[in-house]
């Protein structure tokens, strides 16, 4: 060999450990890269809770400033309305934003989950504005309801959707944060809007909360994007759809399966009473002889105490299983409502029954909120990425539906007993609408423990399985 051929050999295994080298720091920046934009991503979601659910969440307090305007017997658009016909308000926005999820999910997926969440802060600032002109009720119904509920749903789909690809390890603890943005928003523009409301008007208020929400919703638009692996599977699934505006169809051998058929009861049977408490905690708050203030004061209290235990139950999910968890907390969450809630209605306004009530308060922020967070992991522990966005735009829907049934009829089950002299009711008024919450609560644990059973089932022989089964 050559002097020259031995330059030349040392030159090339003097190269290979560069290479390695090379290749190693560019992995590395890469996932750095990878993990900042995920950090992003979920803070860029939490904003869209925050302002759009927040928002949405407080009309409670425009409901109250809406019927004492109805029966004030001065003109406006709520002149001679119903408390029902208010309520109708809130329950369109709510419903819709779950109601439109297949389609939401679908465009996210053809177009972007920037395009999609920019038409929806479109959406929310022109309901919140249009609103702010209305005469009539029925201006209300169209803006703060339909238009609300649509604009709200084309930014919260696109935020629940795009954050579980881009996490494994901390999944649970992401969806944890990113869901804490609707208790903290109900905690931050419930009084915001209401000292509002008194300093410069209803009509102002709606229009600078409209200006506030594009704002926020806009700059969280532009950073929300699928994880590259999930944007690339979409992009080729694209390519052999014939329309990009047609609503996905949840795989056949997915919807056959019992464990969707069991998370779609859960998904149901939740849906159709989480909001029920939510709704009445301030009217209910009075007939135990709470001020309007105090009654106020309860809702963000739930919220607050929901917002710090999406956190803490995400964090404690990853750990001991998603699952696992999703099953104990909404245990807790039906054991809070027979063993709290309903013996408060029977007491009359006492002491205890207001210690029950407070109590009742911050566990069903906590642990029925915490499905709300543990929703979507378990929709990728039961079904995978790949068909998360399907399933879960369709289970959305399953929850607006439900909601838009069940909530009314809690409302009719109260406006259905006994009133007092005062005219604010009685505790003993809700004692069937606690009944049904707790019912259909303790129907949501059957079903998410039958949806567990089946995970664990399903993993067959495998070793890997059988060590981890416990901890799904």
């Amino acid at each position: 060999m050559t002097p020259m051929d031995q330059l030349s050999t040392h030159s090339v295994l003097d190269a290979e450990p560069h290479r390695e080298f090379q290749h190693e720091t560019s992995s590395t920046r890469s996932s750095q890269n990878k993990n900042l934009v995920s950090i992003l991503v979920v803070l860029a979601a939490f904003v869209c809770m925050f302002t759009s659910c927040g928002i949405n969440f407080a009309f409670g307090v425009y409901q109250e400033l809406y019927e004492s305007m109805s029966t004030s017997g001065e003109p406006s658009p709520f002149a001679g309305a119903s408390p029902a016909q208010i309520d109708l308000i809130g329950t369109l926005a709510i419903s819709l934003m779950s109601l439109g999820a297949p389609l939401a999910s679908a465009w996210c997926k053809s177009y972007s989950p920037r395009t999609v969440t920019l038409a929806g802060a479109l959406m929310f600032a022109l309901a919140n504005v249009l609103a702010s002109f209305g005469k009539k009720l029925w201006h209300f119904f169209l803006t703060q309801g339909i238009l609300l509920g649509v604009g709200t749903c084309l930014t919260y789909i696109p935020a629940a959707t795009v954050t579980p690809g881009w996490f494994t390890k901390h999944r649970g603890l992401a969806i944890g944060i990113l869901s804490s943005g609707t208790g903290f928003g109900g905690v931050f523009w419930a009084p915001v809007l209401r000292a509002l409301n008194s300093a410069i008007g209803f009509r102002n208020t709606l229009r600078l909360a409209g200006g506030l929400s594009f704002i926020l919703l806009g700059c969280s638009a532009m950073i929300l994007k699928w994880e590259p692996g999930i944007e690339q599977r979409n992009r080729i699934n694209l390519q052999s759809s014939r329309s990009r505006l047609l609503v996905p169809l949840v795989d056949w051998r997915v919807a056959r399966s019992r464990k969707f058929v069991a998370q779609c009861m859960s998904a149901g049977l939740q849906g159709a009473v989480y909001y029920a408490p939510l709704y009445f905690l301030s009217t209910y708050a009075r007939t135990l002889g709470y001020s309007a203030a105090t009654g106020a004061l309860f809702i963000s209290l739930t919220n607050a105490s929901s917002a710090i235990g999406k956190v803490i139950i995400g964090y404690t999910a990853d750990r001991v299983g998603r699952l696992n968890i999703l099953f104990l907390t909404t245990f807790i969450s039906a054991v809070t409502t027979w063993g709290l809630w309903l013996p408060s209605t029977l007491s009359g306004g006492d002491k205890d029954g207001k210690n029950l009530f407070a109590a009742f308060a911050i566990l069903y922020g906590i642990f029925a909120g915490a499905y709300i967070s543990l929703f979507p992991t378990a929709l990728v522990e039961l079904f995978g990425v790949q068909h998360f966005a399907d399933v879960n735009g369709f289970l959305y829907m399953v929850r607006g539906l439900a909601a838009l049934v069940g909530t009314p009829i809690a409302g009719v089950l109260i406006r259905g007993s006994d009133r007092g002299a005062d005219g604010i009711g009685l505790s003993k008024a809700y004692f069937k609408t606690s009944i049904l919450v707790g019912t259909l609560l303790t129907g949501t644990t059957v079903a998410v423990a039958w949806a567990r059973i089946e995970a664990a089932s399903g993993l067959g022989g495998r070793t890997e399985g059988r060590k981890m089964r416990w901890r799904l």
